[in-house]
C-alpha cells in the first residue's frame, strides 16, 4: 500500500521521498491536494521508458553538409552572418 503525503510534506521533504524510492525504502508515494491524491512519486526504474524517440538516435547515420543554411536568409540572419 503506497504511503500518502499531503503536498506540504512532499515539497518539504521531497529528497528523503526520492531517496527512499532510489534505495528501495518504499515502491510509491501518493501525493494528496487538500486530502485527495492528485499525483503519484514513483521510482524512474518503476515507469516505461519510451526508448524509440530519444535525442541522437540518428547519431552517425547521415551527413549534414557545411552549407546546409548556404541559400537560407533568414537563419543567416538570426545567427548575424547576413
Amino acid at each position: 500500500m503506497p504511503q500518502i503525503v499531503n503536498m506540504l510534506n512532499a515539497k518539504s521533504s521531497l529528497s528523503r521521498l526520492v531517496h527512499d524510492l532510489e534505495t528501495g525504502g518504499a515502491d510509491e508515494f501518493i501525493i494528496a491536494r487538500n486530502g485527495r491524491p492528485a499525483a503519484r512519486l514513483v521510482p524512474l526504474l518503476a515507469v516505461e521508458v519510451d526508448r524509440s524517440r530519444r535525442i541522437g538516435v540518428a547519431k552517425g547515420r547521415f551527413e549534414v553538409p557545411d552549407d546546409i543554411d548556404k541559400l537560407n536568409v533568414d537563419i543567416a540572419k538570426l545567427f548575424g552572418s547576413a
